[in-house]
């Protein structure tokens, strides 16, 4: 286990509030960059911070102080999505993504929370399906914004079509709407920070990252079940069938009436056989 690997074993072990979001983030950076400077990327998170509230009004309403850091960040600074190499990797480490000022959703909200809370925003992930997005509670109502497009507040109805949109058309709820805009924890960012590098490494067949960033998944949120799915998945491409005969058990332990889990106890079976064979 390296350095990086054991300090961020430490910083996830407490309770959920005490988890420095940005260094976990760069923890999972320095996997991929291993001479990274994780102390000076704090610091350049303080000193966009500090540069910001230097201009703030001691009275400023956290509306204004929204606006403020909005044109600050996207108009001034110039971080914004890239959407034409969304699927970089690069796009899922914060060092990258401070450094291009170019990232995805999750990164960039990463990034909105942690400036936020440095100038006394509450500002909070919400995990939408397929694109991440935050909220800040306001004295006029909660706000919903997309950092991925200059922190644009998203009214309802917005936010209604685009799940409208994944639905392939179907009209979702009222309900169904609010309940995605739930607050999404500290553990359940990271997790879907880490989901994006499997995604990418798996693509592009890089097995063990996909390895690394499954391992990670399951060290900050053990009771994701297709988790252990889909490492066991990933141990078969690399060959370690033991490794994935015990992923697939456990999957199907956690999750006994899983859609796939006939698939799976037919991979099972498969895999206890071949064991055998290796005895």
């Amino acid at each position: 286990m390296t350095a990086h690997s054991e300090r961020f074993a430490q910083v996830i072990r407490g309770a959920d509030e005490s988890i420095n979001l940005a260094e976990a983030a760069l923890l999972i950076a320095a996997e991929e960059y291993r001479d990274l400077d994780i102390v000076d990327y704090l610091a350049q998170l303080d000193d966009i911070a500090a540069a910001l509230k230097r201009r703030l009004r001691a009275d400023i309403s956290q509306a204004d102080t929204i606006i403020a850091l909005n044109r600050y960040l996207f108009d001034e600074l110039g971080f914004a999505g890239d959407a034409a190499n969304y699927y970089d990797a690069r796009n899922s480490f914060l060092n990258e993504v401070l450094d291009r000022k170019r990232g995805i959703p999750i990164t960039l909200a990463i990034m909105y929370i942690e400036i936020g809370h440095r100038v006394g925003l509450p500002v909070h992930g919400v995990a939408f399906p397929a694109h991440f997005l935050v909220k800040c509670p306001l004295r006029e109502g909660t706000v919903v914004l997309d950092p991925y497009v200059k922190g644009v507040s998203l009214s309802f109805e917005e936010l209604r079509k685009r799940v409208k949109a994944l639905r392939n058309g179907q009209e979702p709820t009222r309900s169904m709407v609010a309940g995605m805009l739930v607050t999404a924890s500290k553990r359940e960012i990271l997790a879907r920070l880490l989901r994006n590098l499997k995604g990418i490494y798996s693509h592009h067949k890089e097995w063990m990252k996909a390895l690394g960033a499954t391992d990670r998944i399951i060290s900050v949120m053990p009771e994701l079940a297709e988790e252990y799915r889909d490492r066991g998945m990933i141990y078969l491409n690399l060959e370690c069938f033991r490794a994935a005969l015990f992923d697939f058990q456990a999957y199907l332990k956690m999750l006994p009436v899983a859609r796939d889990a006939d698939t799976v106890r037919q991979k099972v079976v498969e895999l206890q056989a071949l064991a055998a064979r290796l005895n």
